[in-house]
């Protein structure tokens, strides 16, 4: 018996996915069911940050994780309350440390990120310092044994589509799954836990249905994390920064096929092929669509 995952989603909650009138490819009439997205304001003690699109389903963990991808946040921060209003779509997160972020506001660069996109802001700061733990490995059993664990999780992109996962994960096993309308949020979400939680992140391997960006690799890196797996591509730049700081990067994971752009020597070869199944051609198709619109 597979053991429950400490966090994952709940396709049945109501507020997540709304059923909508339509017609399909011969006119006939269908409904669908549809993710919600919903504003949230983010506060930094007195200061508005961000207003970022989502599905709302763990705001404070939300809030937490893209302070700290974007420098906010420091990892050795003393949080004093995380408050949020579900009827003003606000959450407010209160440190010890007195902060103020108005210069840093004034300039932002959007990266890839789907739905709102992520401010760059200072999120390659200390990106080349950056030291991953090259005690860390991937064995090719336990990548096949958890995409498979993933891709058999009851989600909301199975609900509905139109959203990405992210899962951390130790060895074979998923650990956490959030998912959101935009793969940042997804990952920010993860940030968040791990900091709430005290996570040890020198162990574990991040997986993403997104690409393998710039954006993603950095997130990555910034916590801890030595290995990024997803079944979506990689973009030039994405791979640079990994091959930089030595993260093991590995993509376009269908089936028993897999490639490794950087950090290779972390993998350990000791699966037999022979006994590995190749993903449904279904299954494939709608998660090719889905990665290949992210």
């Amino acid at each position: 018996m597979e053991e429950s995952l400490l966090v994952q989603p709940d396709p049945a909650d109501p507020r997540l996915t709304r059923r909508v009138a339509g017609i399909d490819h011969t006119g006939a009439r269908v409904e669908a069911s549809v993710t919600v997205e919903r504003p949230l304001t983010l506060y930094l003690n007195g200061q508005e940050i961000v207003t970022m699109m989502t599905i709302l389903d763990r705001p404070e963990d939300l809030a937490l994780g893209y302070l700290l991808n974007q420098g906010m946040l420091r990892r050795d921060d003393t949080v004093t309350g995380i408050e949020y209003d579900d009827d003003l779509q606000v959450v407010v997160v209160r440190t010890e440390r007195r902060t103020d972020y108005e210069e840093k506001l004034k300039k932002k660069t959007l990266t890839s990120g789907c739905a709102q996109g992520t401010a760059f802001g200072d999120l390659m700061e200390g990106f080349s310092r950056a030291r991953l733990p090259m005690s860390a490995e991937i064995r090719t059993s336990w990548l096949y044994r958890l995409l498979h664990r993933i891709n058999t999780l009851p989600t909301l992109y199975l609900e509905a589509g139109a959203i990405h996962g992210c899962a951390l994960c130790r060895q074979d096993r998923p650990l956490v799954y959030m998912e959101d309308v935009g793969r940042h949020n997804a990952v920010d979400k993860i940030a968040g836990w791990m900091f709430r939680t005290g996570a040890d992140p020198a162990d574990k391997i991040f997986y993403t249905t997104g690409r393998l960006t710039s954006e993603m690799v950095i997130k990555t890196v910034r916590m801890g994390i030595p290995i990024l797996v997803s079944r979506s591509g990689f973009t030039a730049w994405g791979v640079e920064l990994a091959r930089e700081v030595g993260l093991t990067l590995i993509g376009r994971c269908k089936g028993k096929r897999f490639t490794a752009l950087a950090g290779e020597e972390r993998i350990v070869f000791d699966a037999d092929l022979a006994y590995v199944e190749e993903e449904s051609a279904k299954h494939w198709r709608k998660n090719s669509r889905e990665a290949e619109g992210a």
